[in-house]
């Protein structure tokens, strides 16, 4: 093995014990600090880039919507599924009525009536 080789394995053991002196020296304050920090970065980096994104892009952006609209409809189907309030039926009764056909005499009669109260509504009285 040449010194070369042996290079990269140096480095990383040499990186490690700063890292782990670093830790120990800094307070456990500060190093949230700049976990906080970090996260915060990140999460500003990645609203940059999805705003970027979606301007160039709006249709991908609906499009990813409407998927994840119907994957959360699926999800929620499948739960009330499992939880038996899926579409259960009320219970309760009921009866049959049957239609009746109407005599065509008693048809006209109604009719007739019918006609006879529009008249005498439409007709005003002094």
């Amino acid at each position: 093995m040449n010194t070369f080789e042996r290079i990269p394995g140096r480095a990383l053991e040499l990186a490690s014990r700063v890292g782990d002196g670093l830790r120990d020296a800094v307070p456990d304050r500060a190093v949230k600090w700049v976990e906080t920090g970090a996260a915060l970065g990140a999460m500003k980096t990645g609203t940059r880039v999805a705003t970027k994104f979606a301007r160039r892009n709006p249709t991908l952006l609906v499009a990813a919507a409407a998927g994840a609209g119907l994957l959360w409809y699926a999800a929620r189907r499948r739960a009330r599924k499992q939880d038996g309030t899926a579409g259960d039926a009320v219970e309760g009764s009921s009866r049959r009525i049957e239609a009746r056909r109407e005599t065509t005499s008693a048809a006209r009669r109604r009719h007739a009536r019918a006609d006879a109260n529009q008249a005498s509504e439409a007709t005003p009285s002094s």
